[in-house]
């Protein structure tokens, strides 16, 4: 596998993006992926998982994300529950369909379903526990033996906010970011430190995978439909030249 240069050690790519939240009320998924949509034009449906062990935060970032807000009292997910934000790139349509599950092992048994068809993924460890650090190599273990196709993933530092009790070194962080070809970042999920960029980074990363795919194979555009990440195109071929993503340094 290719291993990817982190953020910190690569100026992060941003991309003109509006995004339209269109929240949806949280759904619970027990048995099967991500729902159809019945799209026209050109649209992309990505499911993007957050693992890491219980109570790093995880809910708490995508509540921050989806909807600004975060609950200092937020109880440890039960079950399944995922919030879809849509997003406009370069023109195209894009809906991120995030997951989020419990990661106390009793929990384990939904892996199989929860993993299923994801093309992204946030490790999420906290940085004033080192333990939740050290779980990371198995919950990459886990992401490869669950997910088929080529997953964007991106190593989080949560609770960025915690650094008088800091137990896991950015330096630490970085270091098995590069080891393990992952994208890194440090949040805060309580002050909404690089929230936003974390997730907005492994969509464009997914985007630009699947634009270069598309591109010059016709065939992953099948595999995309069997594993649910949807990629609805309409009209003629010609409008595949048109599918690169606008970048910029950041």
């Amino acid at each position: 596998q290719t291993h990817k240069t982190s953020p910190y050690h690569r100026k992060a790519k941003q991309f003109r993006v509006s995004k339209t939240l269109r929240e949806k009320p949280i759904e619970r998924e027990r048995e099967s992926g991500p729902m159809e949509e019945e799209v026209g034009g050109e649209e992309y449906l990505f499911k993007v998982v957050l693992i890491g062990d219980s109570a790093v935060g995880k809910s708490n970032l995508l509540s921050r994300f989806a909807r600004n807000e975060f609950d200092p009292n937020n109880k440890a997910t039960i079950g399944v529950e995922f919030l879809t934000q849509e997003l406009e790139i370069d023109g195209k349509m894009v809906k991120a369909q995030i997951w989020d599950t419990a990661g106390q092992e009793r929990f384990r048994a939904v892996t199989s379903a929860y993993y299923r068809g994801a093309v992204g993924a946030l490790i999420v460890y906290d940085i004033s526990r080192k333990t939740t650090f050290e779980s990371v190599k198995r919950w990459l273990d886990e992401l490869t033996t669950h997910c088929e196709t080529t997953v964007a993933r991106m190593l989080v530092g949560n609770k960025c906010d915690l650094e008088d009790i800091r137990d896991v070194s950015v330096e630490d962080g970085k270091s098995l970011a590069e080891e393990e070809g992952l994208f890194f970042m440090e949040t805060s999920a309580l002050n909404a430190t690089n929230v936003q960029t974390a997730f907005e980074m492994v969509i464009q990363e997914i985007y630009s995978n699947v634009s270069r795919k598309v591109l010059n194979s016709d065939s992953y555009k099948a595999e995309l439909s069997v594993n649910r990440v949807n990629l609805v195109k309409n009209g003629a071929d010609s409008r595949k030249s048109r599918m690169n993503l606008s970048c910029c340094a950041g």
